[in-house]
């Protein structure tokens, strides 16, 4: 079985460029530079028919994922745009105010995803205990974990994502991410990782007003398939 690249995105130019790069499946975000939040419905209906298996990061705003009742209503709606968008998938996760995943608030988000490939996201690398929250996700259901270790990159964390690995046991698959580019996936190889996340962007100055009238910042990071092929040559 060879090894997956997931690439996230947040623009149908990206979408494309994922494609043409060789992506093995997508992360649909909106505002990347905000860490993702959920696409909008007609880029989730974009992005379905692009030929590659897309899941929907569902978090309804910036800042941490303690999520009041209110966040979940519009979770749970979402959830349902993304399986009637006819994407294969969603990404989503939940805290608690100490940092502990959140169990009734994920099982309530994981019925409404029923028959969805489910991925927790990078919240997990902010609990206070990383394996009790991979027994806790595989319990729930989940198909699989994003993960940087804890550290703000894979590769700072390289040696608590092999942990994670050697714990889950082929049970539920260990996805590396944040810092996964073609210069770091041999290392990454190594841990025993089978699937690995990337936005593979490259940093676009934006000429113009479009910055000074607050319509964006001054740098944009777009995907690149350059970067998207390189990454699938690393690994193989």
């Amino acid at each position: 079985m060879g090894l997956t690249l997931e690439v996230c995105v947040d623009t149908p130019a990206g979408v494309a460029a994922a494609v043409a790069g060789g992506a093995d499946r997508l992360e649909l975000c909106s505002a990347l530079s905000l860490g993702g939040l959920t696409p909008s419905t007609g880029f989730m209906a974009l992005a379905a028919g692009c030929g590659l298996p897309a899941l929907a990061m569902i978090r309804p705003r910036a800042g941490g994922f303690v999520w009041t009742e209110a966040d979940l209503a519009v979770m749970e709606a979402d959830i349902g745009a993304a399986r009637r968008a006819g994407l294969a998938g969603v990404v989503l996760g939940a805290l608690l105010p100490d940092g502990r995943l959140d169990g009734p608030a994920l099982r309530r988000l994981l019925l409404a995803a029923g028959g969805l490939d489910l991925t927790l996201h990078r919240c997990i690398d902010l609990v206070p205990d990383r394996d009790a929250a991979l027994d806790e996700a595989l319990d729930l259901g989940f198909h699989r974990v994003l993960t940087s270790g804890g550290a703000l990159t894979a590769p700072a964390g390289a040696s608590r994502i092999a942990a994670l690995v050697a714990r889950s046991a082929g049970r539920i698959a260990i996805m590396a991410g944040s810092g996964v580019t073609a210069e770091t996936a041999p290392a990454l190889k190594t841990l025993g990782v089978r699937e690995f996340h990337s936005s593979c962007a490259e940093s676009v100055a934006v000429s113009g007003r479009l910055a000074e009238m607050g319509f964006g910042p001054d740098q944009e990071r777009r995907t690149s398939a350059a970067r998207v092929s390189a990454l699938r040559m690393a690994l193989g």
